[in-house]
């Protein structure tokens, strides 16, 4: 029995770029899915970039490349990452996915993790004073969406030496199309039909384990795994490879083909056995 040709389109997140993803994109590769990225209008440039963008040149670049990997391929899978997963979600809802998985990681539903400021919600009064969403800035601090320090420190470096890997700030203009996302994303979930793998930090300090809650509850079939050892950027911290074993698991693909690091303290594991992983995430997600 020939193999389905299987593609997968990866969605960065908001300010980034495909490194928000991690390993991911090499991992899917050695599985024998073909992966595509997308840069998202206002992205890999300058942060005075995302101005003037709005939530439908998002939605139509993603559902371009969307298209375009339906024409080549028999199996298309959809994987977003923060404001990649809202636009991910968005995109199979509006599409009537079938040809493959949603994977929804960290997608931010609701902004209330422990980081943001109690007068977040002030921010729909100053949309609408002129000038000035385009004016404030809403600036990438510390923990920068992760809880390693010593991948928190290479962000840093990265930071001090101008790296384009990641916006250090986006203007409130932005983050206003964020939230019309997140309106839209609210809305029709129950007509969804593609099988889904939501994953989220209980620790997100961006957006609490609501968002995910909200997505498994309303989306029918949906998978829902919780992380325990991560903040927002869930791709690169502490549990990266038991995101990618999720991942691949819920794909049907080997998740021991996972590279997996021994941390300090952890006892030495036979070549080729995999790192231990909660009980309730591959179940859930080999569902």
């Amino acid at each position: 029995m020939t193999t389905p040709r299987t593609g997968a389109l990866l969605i960065h997140g908001l300010g980034g770029t495909e490194f928000d993803m991690g390993s991911l994109h090499k991992v899917l590769a050695r599985a024998g899915v073909e992966t595509h990225g997308v840069t998202l209008p206002g992205h890999a440039g300058r942060p005075e970039d995302l101005l003037d963008v709005r939530v439908e040149d998002w939605m139509d670049v993603v559902t371009r490349r969307y298209r375009e990997l339906c024409a080549q391929y028999e199996v298309v899978h959809v994987i977003g990452m923060c404001l990649g997963a809202l636009l991910a979600v968005e995109l199979c809802k509006r599409e009537s996915h079938t040809r493959g998985a949603l994977v929804s990681l960290s997608a931010p539903v609701f902004l209330d993790g422990w980081s943001t400021p109690w007068y977040r919600a002030l921010r729909y009064l100053l949309y609408h004073v002129p000038g000035v969403p385009r004016r404030i800035r809403v600036e990438e601090e510390d923990p920068y969406g992760v809880k390693s320090e010593l991948v928190r420190a290479f962000i840093k470096a990265g930071f001090a030496r101008g790296d384009g890997f990641h916006y250090q700030w986006v203007p409130l203009a932005c983050v206003r199309q964020v939230d019309r996302l997140r309106g839209m994303v609210k809305r029709g979930l129950e007509r969804m039909r593609c099988p889904t793998l939501v994953m989220h930090a209980v620790e997100d300090e961006l957006t609490s384990p609501r968002s995910a809650r909200l997505l498994g509850a309303r989306i029918p079939g949906a998978s829902v795994v919780l992380l325990r050892d991560s903040y927002h950027m869930i791709c690169v911290d502490h549990e990266r490879e038991r995101v990618m074993q999720n991942v691949l698991a819920f794909l049907g693909k080997d998740p021991g083909i996972v590279r997996v690091r021994r941390r300090a303290g952890e006892p030495r594991r036979e070549r080729g056995e995999a790192a231990p992983v909660e009980a309730d995430g591959l179940l859930a997600a080999a569902r």
